[in-house]
C-alpha cells in the first residue's frame, strides 16, 4: 500500500482568518487531523482550523504530558516530551502506514518553535512530507501594535525568555530591535535583562497576538501575571515617535572599536 502524505501545517498566531488558502486547502482535504492539546482538553490549534475541519474526519489530539508543572518522569521534562512525541509519531505512521493523508496542526509556523518539527524529525524520512508555513506570532503583534519591527540593515533577534539573564540582556544589546518569546513565569528575568539592555522605555508586552483575549501595552506598565502566550516587542529605535521636544544624550563610545559600545550608547546612536 502506498504510504499516505504527512503535511505540517501552520494556522497562525490566534485568528482563524490569518491562516493561508494553501492550509485551508490541506485541512479540509486531509483524512487525518492531528494537534496538540493540554490536559484540560483543549488545543488552541484546533479551535484555530476548526472552520476549515470537514465533518467526519479522524481527528488526534495528542495530549502533552506536562506544560508549566512538575513531572516525576525519570528523565525529567525532557524526557516526558521525548515519549509523548515518539507515541504520538507512531500513532500518527499507524495511519501513513494505512495510506491516509495526514495533516499536523502547529500554532504559527511549523519550524517557528513549532511543536511540529518534533513530529517532523521523527516522521519525515520515512514518508512524503510537506510543510505549510503560517504566520508567525512577533508578525502579528507587530501589526496589532502598528510598529515596524526593523528597518533596513538594522538587526533583529528572536530570543527566547528562557534564557539565562545575563545572557539575554548580552544578546539583546548586540541587536538593534528584538522580540523575545516565551513568557509566562521567565517574565521577571526578561524585564531585568530587557532593563539592563536599556530597552525598556520602547518594549512593547503583547498577549495572545491577534486571538481572543489579544491585548497590548508598554513593558513598563504591566504589573500582572502574563500566559505563556505573550511575547516583549522590542522595535527599533526609528520606530520611536519623534514628536515633541528634543534631547540631547551624551554617548562614551569606550577606547575604540563596535564591539567596546554598551547597549546603551548602541541604542542611543541608533
Amino acid at each position: 500500500m502506498t504510504p499516505g502524505r504527512l503535511y505540517g501545517v501552520g494556522v497562525g498566531p490566534g485568528d482563524p482568518e490569518l491562516v493561508t488558502l494553501k492550509a485551508t486547502r490541506v485541512i479540509g482535504a486531509a483524512d487525518v487531523v492531528a494537534y496538540p492539546m493540554a490536559r484540560h482538553g483543549r488545543s488552541m490549534a484546533r479551535s484555530i482550523a476548526a472552520a476549515y475541519m470537514r465533518p467526519g474526519v479522524i481527528e488526534v489530539g495528542m495530549t502533552y504530558p506536562v506544560t508549566t508543572e512538575q513531572t516525576d518522569h525519570p528523565g525529567g521534562y525532557d524526557g516526558a516530551v521525548a515519549d509523548f512525541y515518539d507515541a504520538s509519531a507512531a500513532e500518527l505512521a499507524g495511519h501513513l502506514d494505512a495510506g491516509r493523508s495526514v495533516a499536523v496542526l502547529c500554532e504559527g509556523d511549523p519550524f517557528f518553535y513549532g511543536s511540529y518539527m518534533y513530529l517532523h524529525d521523527r516522521l519525515a524520512g520515512d514518508y512524503p512530507t510537506e510543510v505549510i508555513p503560517g504566520v508567525t506570532s512577533p508578525s502579528a503583534a507587530a501589526a496589532t501594535t502598528g510598529t515596524p519591527l526593523a528597518r533596513r540593515d538594522e538587526v533583529l533577534s528572536i530570543l527566547p525568555g528562557t534564557l539565562p539573564t545575563d545572557e539575554l540582556a548580552a544578546r539583546l544589546g548586540a541587536s538593534d530591535a528584538a522580540v523575545v518569546l516565551k513568557l509566562g513565569r521567565t517574565l521577571p528575568s526578561v524585564r531585568e535583562a530587557i532593563d539592563r539592555a536599556g530597552m525598556t522605555e520602547r518594549s512593547l508586552l503583547v498577549e495572545r497576538a491577534s486571538g481572543d483575549g489579544e491585548r497590548w501595552s508598554g513593558l513598563a506598565e504591566v504589573d500582572r501575571d502574563v500566559p505563556y502566550m505573550s511575547l516583549v516587542l522590542v522595535p527599533s529605535p526609528a520606530a520611536r515617535s519623534r514628536t515633541g521636544r528634543g534631547g540631547l544624550t551624551v554617548v562614551g563610545l569606550g577606547p575604540g572599536g563596535p564591539e567596546w559600545l554598551t547597549p546603551e550608547a548602541r541604542a542611543a546612536l541608533a
